[in-house]
């Protein structure tokens, strides 16, 4: 387990309070019931709805695709920042990272089932996975690396062990050991 000093331990209560604090508001905006004359039936269709969407005009269509993609962004960033670990794979980071993105995008759509007004998308699932993905891409492997370059020279300024000892500060000898008493005869 690799030591971290009182700002690794900030920075992972600030993430997790963070993540909390998004997870709430994603969950407000997803699951609050809307009043509706009709609801579409569900789309289990890969890429329907992104076809649909694009067929609404360029304006329309960033509207909605940059929507689904920043809804969950940002756990691409806060769930690592809530693990606190800079000396990770980047790839195995990723893939836990995406995952559990995944995973929080599934169960919001399947949530919104028993909601009026909120149908299950197979696109917004893809979308808020892709998001989480390029989220985590853009910023969790620089901020890593600065955070491992900041260490390292936090590391080099700290005394090294095994340097002489003046002659002043000779030891002494060895600790002197004492033997070990048994309990029982």
């Amino acid at each position: 387990m690799e030591r971290q000093g009182s700002a690794g331990v900030r920075v992972r209560v600030a993430g997790g309070i963070l993540l909390v604090a998004h997870l709430l508001i994603v969950g407000w905006l997803a699951l609050r019931p809307l009043d509706v004359p009709f609801v579409a039936a569900a789309n289990l269709e890969v890429f329907a709805g992104i076809r649909a969407d694009l067929e609404l005009g360029a304006a329309e269509a960033t509207r909605r695709i940059g929507g689904g993609l920043l809804l969950l962004a940002p756990l691409g960033v806060l769930l690592p920042m809530a693990g606190g670990s800079i000396n990770v794979s980047t790839l195995g980071s990723l893939i836990r990272t995406v995952a559990a993105g995944a995973l929080i995008s599934l169960g919001i759509e399947l949530l919104q089932t028993g909601v009026a007004g909120r149908v299950m998308d197979v696109d917004s699932l893809l979308l808020n996975t892709a998001g989480v993905a390029l989220a985590h891409l853009l910023v969790v492997p620089a901020c890593r690396a600065v955070l491992r370059r900041r260490q390292e020279r936090a590391a080099a300024r700290r005394p090294v062990v095994g340097v002489p000892v003046p002659a002043e500060e000779v030891p002494q000898g060895a600790t002197p050991k004492i033997p070990r008493v048994g309990i029982a005869p």
